[in-house]
C-alpha cells in the first residue's frame, strides 16, 4: 500500500510507523486515520514483524485533529454519513487491543487530544524530556474519545484521569509519567535509540505467541471480574503454553546460554481458547 500521510518500514522484525505531516505537527486526518489502521493490519499479518512502533516525524507525534478547517470540524464530525464511515472503518480495522503483537508509543513532541487518546489503545508509551500531552477536549467544547473515558481510569487510576480529562490542562513529559500515563521519560536525543531497544530486546529474545497471549490476557482482564475465572483462563494457558515446542526451545536456549530460536507464529499456533476482546 502507498501511503500519504505516514511512513511504514520493517526492519530486523520491527515496523516503524512514523506519522508523517510534520508541518502540521502530525496532526490527525481521517486519512492518517485510515493508512493507520492500515499498516496496523499489515503489521498484524506479517509473521516477519514482532513488533511495533509509532512515532512522528520532525518535532510534533501528533497535535490532535487537524482543525484547520475552523470550528465545525467537530461538528462535520457528528454527521450521520461521517458516523457510519467512521462505523464501517472500524469493523473493517483490527482493534490495537486485539492484535498479537505490541506496540510501542515514542511520543517525540507534542501529543494532544487524540494524539494521547490513541496511544493509550497501545501496550507501551514512552516520551522524550522536551514532549508535552494535553487531553484537551473540553477546552474544545468536546469530550475526549478513542476510548480514553474507559482506558485512562485503569491506567492511571480514576483521580488522575479525572484531573487530566476534565481540566484538559497541557502536562509535561514528567508530569506524565507521575501521573502513570507514560512508563518512561528520558532525553530527546535518546528515545529513538530507547525505544529501538526495548523493541529489539522484545523481538529478538520473547517467544510470539507467548507475548501474543500474555497481550490478549493483560487487555481481556480488564474487563474480568471473578478472580477465580481470571485464574482459571490464565492456568489453562500456562499449561497449554508449557506444552508447546517454544516452551522446550525457551529452557534448552537458556541451559545452553544462546539465543531461542522460536519456531511457533501467532498467525498459525495460538490455541483456539484464547479469550477474544469484547469489543
Amino acid at each position: 500500500m502507498t501511503y500519504e500521510q505516514i511512513r511504514y518500514d520493517v526492519s530486523d522484525r520491527i515496523a516503524t510507523i512514523t506519522l508523517n505531516r510534520p508541518d502540521r505537527l502530525n496532526a490527525y486526518t481521517a486519512v492518517m486515520g485510515e493508512e493507520l489502521a492500515a499498516a496496523f493490519a499489515a503489521a498484524e499479518g506479517d509473521d516477519g514483524v514482532r513488533v511495533i512502533v509509532v512515532t512522528g516525524a520532525g518535532r510534533g507525534f501528533c497535535a490532535g485533529a487537524d482543525i484547520a478547517d475552523g470550528p465545525t470540524q467537530f461538528e462535520r464530525a457528528g454527521d450521520a454519513a461521517r458516523q457510519a464511515a467512521v462505523q464501517a472503518q472500524r469493523a473493517a480495522s483490527v482493534r490495537p487491543w486485539e492484535m498479537t503483537k505490541p506496540i510501542i508509543a515514542a511520543i517525540n513532541g507534542a501529543a494532544a487530544g487524540v494524539g494521547i487518546t490513541m496511544t493509550l489503545q497501545w501496550d507501551i508509551r514512552i516520551a522524550a524530556e522536551s514532549a508535552k500531552i494535553a487531553f484537551a477536549f473540553v477546552r474544545r467544547g468536546v469530550i475526549p474519545e478513542a476510548l480514553s473515558t474507559w482506558i485512562l481510569p485503569r491506567v492511571i487510576g480514576l483521580s488522575g484521569a479525572a484531573e487530566l480529562l476534565y481540566s484538559g490542562r497541557t502536562i509535561t513529559a514528567r508530569e506524565a509519567l507521575e501521573f502513570g500515563v507514560v512508563s518512561r521519560v528520558v532525553p530527546d536525543g535518546d528515545l529513538a535509540t530507547t525505544v529501538r531497544l526495548l523493541a529489539a530486546d522484545i523481538a529478538d529474545n520473547a517467544a510470539p505467541v507467548a507475548v501474543a497471549i500474555t497481550k490478549r490476557l493483560l487487555w481481556h482482564h480488564l474487563t474480568e471480574t471473578d478472580l477465580q475465572r481470571a485464574e482459571a483462563v490464565e492456568a489453562r494457558l500456562f499449561g497449554w503454553a508449557g506444552a508447546q515446542p517454544d516452551a522446550r526451545e525457551g529452557v534448552r536456549a537458556f541451559l545452553d546460554k544462546r539465543s531461542p530460536n522460536w519456531t511457533m507464529q501467532p498467525s498459525t499456533d495460538l490455541p483456539d481458547f484464547l479469550p477474544r476482546g469484547k469489543s
